[in-house]
């Protein structure tokens, strides 16, 4: 697995990201040969080639449609065209990810069903080569997880189908809304459309978050240029490399986290703890608070969340049902995680779920889970001493800890 970064500081098409991975060197067939699968053999020219940019090298890609008569084609027959291609059953599954987003989005923006969607915006073909080929490409390289920079959406008015509409373009900002992409301001570069609908359909399917770089080491750097002239560079770089971290960490995990906090001094205590179980509920992973001093002297509370990025709106939402705070700080940040499972042992009054983590030395971290511990001692009348005293026994048995663990890996799988 490679961890990648997508720097994109003029914006993302689904061209240059497909160039970048050219630059990287992606074989042609791990493109061509999809396309073909699709039957779309003879339907396209691509033209790859190696060019500049205000100075910079990169590499630009041009795809030239060759039906002719090209049809309009709605998602609900490319649907059924790519469910029936003999596509790898991982490319297949982000490829109709990307376009079931971009048709949710166009469905949205017209007022229609998102099966009644007719790719013309974006070009059959085009699109097709571009999001076919990207996904390809990252599966290639085995990209996992991609972090990316937030993209500029670009301002002014764009020419389309529909006439002359105001950019970012309706589809691009109701995919940033529907998938929470943050969008970098534009008001520094030229007008006109920076991310393209294809490009922020597969932002929103293969990133796992969007902030600023990760602590990482870059083994090699694509680079794909856009096609319009700005007065800078029109290009993005693809960097693919490796988590870096603290020595003798190479088997921690680097993981994308959201922040979120606010402080609040208008709460009672009751309400606090209400509000912080109800986000644990919607998925937060960390909950916690810190005393504040806030103005004209009074005594408040910072409360912090930690989640995973794909539970931030759900969050909000808890936020403003049960906080009284008018505003909530947000932020990205990366984290280092050990590698950990559960498993259980056996006691004489039933089994204790044990949390086992892998320490960088190949040691082994047990932790009993406080809530069976108690559920055991309530049941049995015992205290918790007792319970504990019969787990930290059992865990004396590596036998026994060893098949536990075994099962549980077993069940994760």
């Amino acid at each position: 697995m490679a961890l990648a970064f997508l720097d994109c500081p003029t914006g993302v098409a689904g061209d240059m990201l497909l160039a970048a991975l050219f630059d990287l060197g992606l074989p042609r067939s791990v493109v061509d040969g999809p396309l073909a699968q699709l039957g779309l053999a003879g339907a396209y020219r691509l033209t790859v080639t190696e060019a500049r940019s205000s100075g910079q090298r990169g590499t630009r890609l041009s795809v030239e449609g060759l039906e002719p008569h090209p049809p309009h084609r709605r998602w609900l027959e490319l649907r059924e065209q790519i469910n029936a291609a003999p596509l790898d059953p991982a490319l297949k599954q982000r490829v109709l990810g990307v376009f079931t987003r971009l048709a949710e989005a166009e469905g949205r923006v017209h007022g229609h069903a998102p099966e009644q969607v007719h790719f013309h915006e974006v070009g059959a073909v085009d699109a097709l080569v571009d999001v076919v080929g990207v996904c390809a490409g990252l599966l290639h390289f085995q990209v996992e997880p991609l972090i990316c920079a937030p993209p500029p959406a670009g301002h002014g008015t764009v020419r389309t189908a529909h006439g002359l509409l105001p950019l970012p373009a309706p589809a691009v900002l109701e995919l940033a809304r529907a998938r929470q992409v943050p969008l970098a301001g534009a008001a520094d570069l030229p007008a006109g459309e920076l991310t393209t609908p294809t490009g922020m359909a597969l932002l929103s399917e293969w990133a796992a978050g969007f902030g600023a770089q990760p602590s990482m080491l870059p083994r090699a750097v694509g680079i794909g240029l856009g096609h319009r002239v700005l007065d800078r560079p029109n290009l993005l770089r693809l960097w693919l490399g490796e988590a870096s971290g603290p020595p003798n960490n190479a088997d921690a995990l680097l993981e994308t986290v959201v922040v979120q906090q606010a402080q609040i001094d208008d709460a009672s205590a009751e309400d606090l703890a209400f509000l912080a179980d109800e986000l644990r509920r919607a998925g937060a992973l960390e909950v916690f608070s810190q005393t504040a001093l806030m103005k004209k002297g009074r005594s408040g509370v910072l409360l912090s969340v930690v989640a995973r990025p794909q539970a931030a709106p759900a969050l909000r939402a808890i936020w403003w049902r049960h906080g009284t705070s008018l505003g909530v700080r947000e932020q990205l940040q990366q984290r280092w995680c050990l590698p950990r499972h559960l498993a259980q042992v056996d006691t004489p009054w039933g089994p204790v779920r044990v949390k086992v983590s892998l320490l960088p030395d190949g040691q082994q971290q047990l932790k009993a889970e406080h809530d069976d511990l108690i559920a055991l001692a309530r049941r049995e009348q015992l205290s918790l001493r007792e319970v504990r005293a019969a787990v930290q026994q059992a865990l004396a048995d590596p036998a026994a800890l060893a098949e536990h663990n075994a099962a549980a890996r077993q069940d994760q799988d």
